[in-house]
């Protein structure tokens, strides 16, 4: 047993060190749009499933509340919490339209909207991008493997390079509170944003 702990630590790390030295500048990239949103009084909207989903709440309740730094909230939705919404979204139409339904009611342009697909190819996500672009909204994506189909459709793909879905995720997680640090330093360090 010890050797599978001792597997699946090698791989976790070796997914965070690839992504981050395939990510690095899109990282950066990314925080700094997610910034700028926030500075223009815009706001972050997070959506996934399942793991994705529990990953978009994480990111938007560490903006929301805190992450490292003590400074105002900031505001980040996850678009997966609502359950009357979604599951009346789901009855009366579709499950691929719980979110872009979602971005269609609350999005506006200056916003931006992190798509989380381990896959690529979630039929509800790509609908939420669909939804977003066509508002003018900034659209990023956390992916897996090659990306899906929706590497192509979103503003900036930042993609593990790895077809293990816990490696994946794993990183995923690493990447969010990596933009949260960063876009609390660029606001609240650098001294662009004003309480």
């Amino acid at each position: 047993m010890e050797k599978i702990i001792e597997k699946a630590l090698r791989e976790s790390i070796g997914a965070m060190e690839s992504f981050i030295g395939e990510n690095t500048s899109n990282l950066i990239h990314f925080s700094e749009k997610i910034a700028s949103a926030f500075n223009d009084d815009r706001k972050l909207m997070i959506c996934g499933n399942g793991g994705s989903a529990a990953d978009a709440q994480h990111i938007a309740g560490e903006f929301v509340n805190r992450f490292l730094l003590e400074r105002p909230p900031l505001p980040a939705i996850a678009l997966t919490t609502d359950t009357s919404v979604l599951t009346s979204i789901g009855n009366d139409y579709s499950f691929e339209e719980i979110f872009s339904k979602q971005v269609k009611a609350i999005g506006m342009e200056g916003d931006v909207l992190l798509a989380i697909s381990t896959s690529g190819n979630s039929a509800n996500v790509i609908a939420a991008v669909k939804a977003a672009t066509n508002l003018g909204i900034y659209t990023g994506l956390l992916t897996g493997s090659r990306g899906g189909r929706l590497a192509s459709q979103v503003d900036l793909a930042m993609i593990v390079n790895h077809n293990i879905a816990p490696r994946i995720q794993e990183t995923h997680i690493f990447a969010g509170h990596t933009i949260c640090q960063l876009v609390d330093h660029i606001l609240f360090q650098q001294g662009i944003k004003e309480d």
